[in-house]
């Protein structure tokens, strides 16, 4: 088998070399009968192409004059460009400067504008809390709510006959210095409530309304003029050190113009002191004098007035309205101004912000003109250059052309001798190939005899290979499954052992449990045995107990005839004594105290009869209300600490949490802030990086990033604006498929040169380019191969020049594929096939 295995690939080798040496005398036929041909054309071409020489010497000439006299045009008009240009941008410039500082200018107003807005809120709700106060102050100075009820109804409305209507009280015609209203407001508590009315008719009056339809009493003042008697000043004063007469802090307004120490006599005999040591002094020297503490003590002979008042009194009522109505003015001249200001700063930021509008719509506008304009001067540079090397090239196409004509008179010559040369060599070289043909038919017949002896035998081998196969793998299934019986075998044998173990135990128990059950057997007949002889006892102790129960029963019931005779002698004292043993019972739970203590008191009213049915009543009342409110519960007081210590804990907790919001709100600004200074510090470096590569992949032109919103970053968009050589700036929607592709590796260049990374792979992003763009492209990454290793997948062939390795796939034979690379490195190259 190895051996027409061996003769197969041996006719093979043969018929491939015969094939490939009559490929060769083919090409060899071919090449001769074309280089043939070449030389009959090149003869021709030659004839024809120095007749167009000498035609494109005169053109020659004429072209390099025109281009000549447009390039002296087209330096005059791009030095006008050019200086139109460096205005535009100056004056862009200047706008740029004029925007950046009037922005400046309206955020500095903004944020005095929001100062002020906080500051009008703050003092608007100063100002409403404040009327608030002041408007709940008049009411109860106006409704008299620091008086008695019986006083309030007698100042209503209609209370009185028609002219009869109280004035007031008095505490509405009294005034105090500041420091001491509240001493007064406690000394005259009673006083500042008497109702001032106009006459004593008016007096009477009121209280014949207080006997007949309003309960509780008052006391009346009549203001009236008609009356000086009652009105006598009187002259005596103490004088000691540190007293000072409380008249001299008191005054009188509405009409009482008279001494208001004869209107109340206490207050002619009324003084303040310094201290509570100095009024005691004073108090047990004058007996009859009233002295004053700042803390509002009285002391009067034996007597000492204080404590913590239930509510203000009118004079401190009166004191905090005046300051409620002082601090309302100021808040309102405060508020006020506020509100000019914010007037003034909002006008200001209108003004401002239409001030920018309208620079800002100068420099857009500028924008525009600037890049016309440098577009329009980089149009004429760059065609200045092109019309430089055209006339380069026409100078250099004319002294070629000289030299071409005298060297195609030679070459039309030298082809005609090897036109005839070749023709020869053709005709020999064809007769050469016919005789190879003939020895191939031969060689092929050869080698498929013997292929298909080969693909025989290596069929048969293929079938004894797969017995062999499928023998080792039965051969491996078996010695498997006899490592599994082995495995089993061991298992069941363990298993037995433990049945065998298991069973002697069983057995043992087994003889336990029929010697316990021989125990309890004879323990059971010994527990009938001794139930029966205790029956037996019990039947003698039943006759016995029924013989008793017999002699009990009439006992009894003499016991009982002589109960009820007793009974009925003494049922009153026994009930007496059980009411009274009851009472002391009920008064050593319910008030705490005994009988007897109780009723040795004289102090204690009797009751009896009907009053005291009531009184039980009442008490049955009260008593059932305790019930329904429950047991006392004995753990309050360790809930409420349990609660206050929750209470406590909450607190901490609450206190922790704003805090950590507050550091968590600060840290969100702070990110903020540095999120925003790298965006823009990002932003500028990727826009200018952007520029320079969109100049050199466009070999000009000129690009730029902006924000679609400037004033809100965190939200704006990126809008591309892109002017390529000869075009007007535009979005870089509006340009053709190409120069979007070019435009956005522009922009990929200029992220990765802003921030390179190791590794970048790009699909096709070629595709829409031409030649020239795909070999600057491809001049841009080899640069930047360097820092970044790109992988690129192209089917373009400039790209793949650039490279330094390549990869490609190919199927040589069907269903076969084979990845192969190819390194290229300058001179040395490298193949390999992996």
């Amino acid at each position: 088998m190895e051996a027409r295995q061996q003769e197969a690939r041996t006719a093979a080798e043969e018929v491939f070399a015969a094939e490939r040496q009559l490929e060769a005398s083919r090409r060899q036929v071919m090449h001769l009968l074309t280089l043939a041909g070449n030389a009959r054309n090149h003869m021709a071409q030659g004839e024809e192409s120095l007749a167009s020489l000498e035609r494109e010497a005169a053109r020659l000439e004429a072209e390099m004059s025109q281009a000549k006299a447009e390039l002296e045009n087209l330096g005059a008009q791009s030095g006008e460009a050019r200086l139109r240009y460096e205005s535009a941008a100056e004056t862009l410039k200047r706008l740029e400067s004029e925007i950046a500082a009037l922005r400046e200018a309206l955020q500095a107003h903004r944020t005095n504008e929001a100062a002020v807005r906080a500051r009008t809120n703050q003092l608007s709700g100063e100002t409403a809390k404040v009327t608030g106060r002041r408007d709940s102050l008049l009411s109860l100075i106006r409704n008299h709510s620091y008086s008695t009820d019986t006083v309030r109804r007698l100042l209503k409305p209609g209370a009185l006959a028609q002219g009869m209507a109280p004035v007031g009280t008095l505490a509405d015609f009294i005034e105090v210095s500041g420091e001491h209203e509240d001493v007064v407001d406690e000394f005259l508590r009673e006083e500042l409530n008497y109702v001032v009315v106009k006459s004593w008719v008016a007096a009477e009056q009121g209280v014949q309304l207080l006997k007949s339809g309003v309960d509780g009493r008052a006391t009346f003042l009549i203001h009236s003029a008609d009356q000086p008697a009652l009105f006598e000043e009187s002259n005596e004063t103490i004088s000691a050190p540190g007293a000072t007469p409380l008249k001299d802090s008191i005054r009188v307004l509405n009409g009482f113009e008279l001494s208001l120490e004869s209107i109340l006599p206490k207050i002619k005999y009324s003084y303040l002191v310094e201290d509570s040591g100095e009024a005691l002094r004073l108090a047990g020297r004058y007996a009859h004098a009233f002295f004053l503490t700042p803390e509002g003590e009285c002391f009067h002979n034996a007597t000492v007035t204080g404590g913590k008042p239930s509510s203000e009194g009118p004079l401190a009522l009166k004191r905090e309205l005046r300051e409620a109505e002082n601090r309302l003015g100021k808040l309102e001249i405060e508020l006020a101004q506020a509100e000019t200001e914010a007037a003034a700063l909002v006008a200001a930021i209108a003004e401002q912000a239409a001030q920018l509008e309208a620079l800002s719509e100068q420099r857009r506008l500028a924008e525009r003109d600037t890049a016309n304009q440098g577009a329009a001067l980089k149009q004429m540079e760059g065609e200045t250059q092109r019309v430089e090397r055209r006339l380069e090239e026409w100078t250099t196409q004319a002294a070629r052309n000289k030299d071409a004509r005298e060297a195609k008179s030679v070459n039309i010559s030298q082809k005609r001798e090897e036109m005839l040369r070749l023709e020869a060599e053709h005709r020999t070289a064809e007769a050469a190939l016919d005789q190879l043909q003939a020895e191939l038919a031969l060689l092929r017949q050869t080698r498929e005899s013997l292929q298909q002896e080969a693909a025989q035998v290596t069929a048969e081998l293929a079938g004894l290979e797969e017995r062999r196969r499928g023998a080792e793998v039965a051969f491996q299934r078996i010695d498997r499954l006899h490592a599994d019986l082995e495995r089993r075998v061991q298992t069941i044998a363990q298993q037995r052992t433990a049945a065998d173990a298991e069973r002697e135990q069983r057995v043992r128990e087994s003889a336990e449990l029929t010697q316990r059950e021989q125990e309890l057997a004879s323990a059971r007949a010994e527990a009938l045995a001794l139930a029966q002889t205790l029956a037996g006892q019990a039947q003698v102790l039943r006759l016995q107990l029924a013989t008793m129960e017999t002699q009990l029963k009439s006992g009894r019931a003499a016991v009982d005839e002589l109960r009820e005779q007793r009974a009925s002698r003494s049922s009153e004292g026994s009930k007496l004594l059980s009411d009274l043993e009851h009472v002391e019972a009920s008064c050593l739970a319910e008030v705490n105290a005994e009988a007897a203590a109780l009723r040795a008191d004289e102090q204690i009213a009797r009751v009896a009869g009907e009053e005291l049915v009531a009184e039980e009543e009442s008490c049955r009342g009260l008593r059932q209300r305790i019930e329904q409110m429950g047991p006392v519960n004995m753990m309050a007081l360790d809930e409420y600490k349990e609660t206050v210590e929750r209470h406590g804990f909450l607190g901490a907790q609450r206190t922790d949490l704003m805090e950590s919001i507050e550091n968590t709100q600060q840290t969100i600004k702070e990110i903020d802030l540095i999120s925003r200074t790298k965006f823009d510090e990002a932003f500028a470096r990727i826009n200018e990086n952007f520029a320079q590569v969109f100049s050199r992949l466009f070999q000009g032109g000129q690009a730029f990033l902006r924000l679609t919103d400037v004033e809100n970053q965190d939200e704006s968009g990126l809008e591309i604006v892109a002017s390529p050589p000869g075009k007007k700036l535009q979005n870089v929607l509006l340009l053709s498929g190409g120069e979007k592709s070019l435009t956005a590796l522009a922009l990929l260049v200029a992220i990765f040169q802003f921030q390179p990374s190791p590794f970048c792979a790009l699909d096709e992003v070629d595709a829409a380019l031409d030649e020239t763009n795909v070999g600057r492209l491809a001049d841009l990454l080899h640069s930047l191969s360097r820092e970044t290793q790109f992988l690129l997948v192209t089917h373009s062939k400039r790209m793949m020049q650039t490279a330094d390795m390549i990869y490609g796939v190919t199927m040589q034979e069907p269903g076969v594929s084979k990845v192969i690379s190819l390194r290229l490195g300058g001179r040395e190259q490298h193949r390999a096939t992996a």
